[in-house]
């Protein structure tokens, strides 16, 4: 009889790819809690609303050059990492692993759509579910065709929105005034979402819902799915190249460093300026502005990567390092908790600051919640096995209950 696959046992986890996901799911917040704070079109348009004088300004470009996709880029890889880690080593204890893979990213996609429809709308876990579910059939690939892959995917979104801009003479007036007012909204419009967040749990609803389909159906279809699933396709073959896994010399991970400075940044920086040189105008800056950050991401995300393992290879800043192993290890449970905490804050059945806080406060909220889950993650993990999601989401995909309290702890208090 087959033997049932469990969970990945302690003693199997890479520390490099714990210590990335961690980092990673810390530095999303960085540019989500924009999203939680202010009306949704000030995410790509940083005109549309808040102040971006002084202080203000530097934070948004500051998050843009270093935050804005490179987090959920590298997220994205680690999760494709991921499925090939966890095939590789089923498939080694010859286990099947493709009804459980299978499980789990259906139960992710349940997960996604309660969270977006009932706590916040740009969830991305239904994303990465549907994605999960295609990027498993290329997992025996070689690193060089996966790479090819990833690349191709990648280039179907920025396509789609290259095609909208090239093409924008021919649109009726119609077509283009409608674009132009979802992406510049009125002042009233604004005021209206405002207005509504503060609202209490059910009035949310009204703004909340459409965003949520509008994220799962056009966003998905046109964007999210190339994106997330190229990015997923250069995880696996990174993760099988040993970058990811703190395999390559420390030459190599310098090298990326380099180029993300050299190359990534200047791009990015070069479309910032495009943009406010055309003063944000509609749609070009979100057809033509967004290529160069969709690109030029990638290699400041590999930047980041790589200063995260040569740290982890250099044996330094342990303390801190161990403290993001435990955020990434309980990461399903911290991004929700960010939601939680964010939605407390700023919607109106918490503390109603919606549209109140700017930026450099949004700034100092993000490092007061990465203090609090550095803080909090270690302590959960010296008495628990998983965090509390990701101990329901393995129960569910494995169809067994995965211990939960950690023995030592639980025999210390029966004997007290």
């Amino acid at each position: 009889m087959e033997a049932r696959l469990g969970p990945t046992r302690e003693s199997e986890r890479i520390y490099s790819l714990d210590v990335l996901r961690g980092f990673a799911i810390l530095g999303i917040l960085v540019v989500n809690i924009g999203a939680f704070s202010m009306p949704a079109a000030a995410y790509f348009d940083p005109t549309a609303y808040g102040d971006l004088s002084g202080l203000n300004g530097w934070v948004w470009r500051l998050t843009y050059l270093l935050a804005d996709l490179k987090f959920m880029a590298i997220f994205s890889m680690l999760f494709g990492a991921g499925i090939v880690l966890m095939a590789e080593r089923a498939e080694a204890r010859g286990q099947r692993p493709t009804g459980t893979h299978y499980r789990r990213m259906g139960w992710l996609i349940v997960f996604g759509l309660l969270h977006a429809h009932l706590l916040w709308y740009a969830d991305i876990l239904y994303w990465y579910g549907v994605c999960g579910l295609g990027v498993y059939l290329f997992r025996r690939l070689s690193p060089r065709w996966l790479i090819v892959w990833g690349l191709a995917f990648l280039a179907v979104a920025s396509g789609i929105l290259l095609a909208g801009g090239l093409t924008l003479s021919s649109w009726s007036p119609e077509a283009l005034a409608y674009v132009i007012e979802d992406l510049k909204p009125p002042t009233a419009v604004n005021a209206a979402e405002v207005a509504t967040y503060r609202g209490g749990w059910l009035e949310q609803m009204d703004e909340r819902v459409p965003k949520a389909l509008e994220m799962q159906t056009t966003t998905f279809l046109t964007w999210a799915v190339w994106r997330v699933t190229g990015l997923m396709l250069l995880g696996m073959a990174f993760f099988k190249l040993g970058i990811l896994s703190a395999r390559r010399s420390r030459r190599f991970y310098w090298t990326l460093i380099a180029l993300a400075i050299g190359v990534g940044l200047p791009v990015i920086g070069y479309g910032i300026r495009q943009n406010f040189a055309i003063e944000w105008r509609a749609p070009e800056f979100f057809f033509l502005g967004q290529q160069y950050n969709y690109w030029a991401s990638l290699l400041v995300s590999l930047g980041w990567i790589s200063v995260v393992v040569l740290v982890c290879m250099a044996g330094r800043l342990q303390r801190l390092t161990q403290r993001l192993a435990a955020v990434g290890r309980t990461a399903f449970s911290n991004y929700i908790l960010q939601t939680l905490i964010c939605t407390t804050l700023f919607y109106g059945h918490g503390f109603g600051l919606f549209g109140r806080v700017d930026r450099v406060v949004q700034a100092l909220i993000v490092l007061a919640i990465w203090i609090v889950q550095l803080i909090i993650s270690p302590l959960w993990l010296k008495r628990y096995r998983f965090g509390p999601l990701e101990w329901a989401w393995r129960a569910l995909a494995y169809r067994q209950k995965p211990k939960f309290r950690r023995e030592a702890e639980a025999v210390l208090e029966s004997t007290a």
